[in-house]
C-alpha cells in the first residue's frame, strides 16, 4: 500500500485530464483497504474510488483522497449442469473477466466485450451493450463500507439495477467500495445477436453458426470501428445515456423525423439512440481546438491532448441544449462529472 500526496491523476482517467488529488493510495486486498480507511489522514477526507478511470470527467483537482482498487483474482466458485458461478476481484479489468469466461466456454457476457473499466465499477452503472446488461448475469457483490470498514453483501434486488443505474448512484452513493462481483454464466449458450450490427458483422465474418466467441469477436470489431482507443485519443466511451421516451411522444417526433430509430422498452416507452440525436444536430466530427466530438461516433466526446475538463463539460451542455431545442428530449450524461 503506497500513500502519495499532490498526485497527478492524468494517467488514471481515460480522458487524460491533467488534475491532481491531494492524496492517493492503491489497495490490493480487503484487509489493506480496511487498514487504509482507519488512517487519520484518510478517515475524515472526501473519498473518490477509481477503477479504470473510464467513466469520469475531471473538471478540477480533487481535494481529498483517491483510492485505486487493485484487488485481483478470477475463479469459478461452483458449477452445475446449467451454470457456472464466477467471482472476480473489483480491481480486475472488465474485459479480462469476459476473456476468462470465453476461455472457459461460459456464456452471458460476450455482448459486454471490450467495455472499458474494472469489475468493481461495473455494478455501479449496470454496464450494458448490444442488448445485454450486467444485471442479466449478476448474482451478488461484496463491498466495504467506507465509514466503518465492514463488509456488506448485495444481491441483485439490493443493487436496484436500472438502465445505467444502481443503488450506488442513489441511496448508497459514495458509501461503499466494491471488492468483488459474482456472476452466473450459462453452459448452454443463449446468443443475443439481434441488437445493433452484430448479426450483420457475423455475416460479414462468414459465420453461419456463431459461438459466444464469435459474438465477442463481432462486438469487439464493432466497438473498435466506432470508438477511439483511449490510449490514442482521450475519451470515456459513450458520454450520454440513450433516452427513454413515451411512445406517444415518439409517434409525434416520427412524423417530423421519419428516419428516427427506436427500440421498445415497454408497452408505452421506447429508447432513442442518443448518438443519432446528436448527429442530427450537426455535432458528429466537430472539432473545437484540442477537443470535440468523435468523427465515427457522436456519443463520444474526445480530448485530442491538453484539453481542460471544464471545456469538455461545456461541450456536453451545448450538445444537450441543441438536442433539447430540436427534439424536446433532454440527454443525461452517463459519465460521472467531478
Amino acid at each position: 500500500m503506497k500513500f502519495e500526496t499532490d498526485f497527478s491523476l492524468k494517467p488514471y482517467n481515460t480522458f487524460g485530464i491533467d488534475v491532481k488529488a491531494r492524496h492517493f493510495a492503491r489497495f490490493d486486498s480487503v484487509q489493506e483497504l480496511q487498514e487504509l480507511l482507519q488512517r487519520p489522514e484518510v478517515k475524515d477526507e472526501p473519498k473518490l474510488i477509481l477503477g479504470g478511470g473510464s467513466n469520469v470527467l475531471f473538471t478540477k483537482n480533487f481535494e481529498g483522497i483517491v483510492l485505486l482498487n487493485g484487488i485481483k483474482g478470477i475463479a469459478v466458485l461452483r458449477q452445475d449442469n446449467a451454470f457456472a458461478y464466477v467471482k472476480a476481484g473489483g480491481g480486475e479489468v472488465w474485459h479480462d473477466l469476459v476473456q476468462f469466461c470465453l476461455e472457459h466456454n461460459l456464456g452471458g457476457v460476450e455482448n459486454l466485450s471490450l467495455i472499458p473499466g474494472t469489475v468493481g465499477a461495473a455494478p455501479l452503472q449496470n454496464i450494458g451493450a448490444y442488448g445485454t446488461e450486467l444485471k442479466d448475469v449478476f448474482v451478488e457483490l461484496e463491498a466495504v463500507h467506507l465509514e466503518t470498514g465492514s463488509i456488506h453483501t448485495f444481491d441483485k434486488n439490493a443493487c436496484q439495477f436500472g438502465y445505467r443505474e444502481s443503488v450506488f448512484k442513489h441511496a448508497a452513493k459514495d458509501q461503499f467500495i466494491v471488492t468483488s462481483v459474482t456472476l452466473q454464466l450459462h453452459k448452454q449458450h443463449q446468443l443475443n445477436t439481434a441488437y445493433g450490427a452484430i448479426k450483420t458483422t457475423l455475416e460479414e465474418m462468414r459465420v453461419q453458426q456463431p459461438t459466444i466467441q464469435d459474438v465477442s469477436a463481432a462486438v469487439c470489431h464493432i466497438r473498435r470501428s466506432k470508438l477511439p482507443d483511449p490510449t490514442q485519443i482521450g475519451n470515456a466511451g459513450s458520454f450520454f445515456k440513450n433516452p427513454e421516451i413515451p411512445v406517444l411522444l415518439f409517434d409525434v417526433l416520427k412524423e417530423k423525423h421519419p428516419d428516427m430509430p427506436a427500440y421498445p422498452v415497454s408497452e408505452d416507452r421506447v429508447k432513442i439512440p442518443a448518438g443519432w440525436l446528436i448527429e442530427q444536430c450537426g455535432w458528429k466530427g466537430k472539432e473545437i481546438g484540442n477537443y470535440g466530438v468523435h468523427k465515427n461516433q457522436a456519443l463520444v466526446l474526445v480530448n485530442y491532448g491538453g484539453a481542460e475538463g471544464e471545456k469538455l463539460l461545456q461541450l456536453a451542455y451545448d450538445i444537450i441544449d441543441s438536442v433539447q431545442e430540436k427534439f424536446g428530449i433532454i440527454l443525461q450524461p452517463e459519465v460521472n462529472i467531478l
